[in-house]
């Protein structure tokens, strides 16, 4: 957590962030081009905003795509503010996006398991539901097969979809219905991709959420921040998440 709090330090790299919060997905010469400063400085900075898990890049054509990774800082949450906060603020950064369709949002996050380990806890059923807030997906787990989101305090399914791409333990593509609310499910279809990534004695995890409406709903996208941090938190000390947010569907 060091490297957050010296990346958060500067009010450049701040305002870089503050950027992307209002923009998300945008290239060097976009954010060059708000800053008084040369090309080599805005990369500097970006580069320890990337080194810090602050920002996440992603290629797309020749263009280098910047996006803003709240993962850190709801780690940060989760380990000293959450002890002090009730009720949980939900999400602890409001992301509203300004960009072209579809949207989308990039969440990155390193955790100290294995890819095999990784992948049986996104798709086994009882170990989904220690940090998807009590929820269980169940499914066949191969392309085209259909899985559903579901919990005993629910009524009805909270999401359903279709395994589009399955690779394990490696990546996981999958359309995303949201049942939970009228809201949700008024936004449609959108699609979720899973990107497990060995680095030595861990491995990198990246959920991409995409093919969102312009002005998406937070609601879809707003709780991946919580729902990866309480992986992270199982798989590396056996132990769950208990926020008002994690237990929002526990009965009492």
């Amino acid at each position: 957590m060091d490297a957050v709090f010296k990346a958060l330090a500067d009010p450049t790299r701040r305002s870089l962030l503050d950027e992307l919060l209002g923009a998300d997905g945008q290239t060097l010469s976009a954010l060059e081009g708000r800053f008084s400063m040369t090309r080599i400085g805005v990369m500097k900075h970006l580069k320890q905003l990337e080194e810090a898990g602050l920002v996440v890049t992603k290629r797309r054509g020749r263009e280098k795509l910047h996006f803003l990774n709240t993962i850190p800082i709801r780690l940060v949450h989760d380990r000293w503010v959450s002890k002090y906060t009730e009720p949980w603020v939900a999400g602890l950064i409001g992301i509203k996006n300004q960009l072209e369709n579809p949207m989308e949002k990039v969440f990155e996050i390193y955790i100290r398991t294995t890819p095999e380990r990784l992948w049986e806890a996104i798709t086994d059923p009882e170990i989904r539901s220690k940090y998807n807030f009590g929820s269980r997906l169940t499914s066949e787990w191969t392309p085209g097969s259909r899985y559903e989101m579901s919990h005993p305090g629910a009524d009805g399914l909270l999401g359903e979809g279709e395994n589009l791409e399955v690779d394990p333990p490696r990546r996981l593509v999958q359309s995303m219905v949201a049942l939970w609310s009228d809201d949700a499910k008024s936004e449609g279809t959108s699609r979720v991709t899973w990107e497990i990534e060995p680095i030595g004695d861990s491995c990198r995890l990246t959920v991409t959420h995409d093919q969102l409406r312009d002005g998406a709903n937070e609601e879809l996208y707003g709780g991946w921040p919580m729902i990866l941090s309480g992986l992270k938190t199982w798989l590396e000390t056996g132990e769950s998440l208990t926020t008002p947010g994690s237990l929002m569907y526990d009965s009492p």
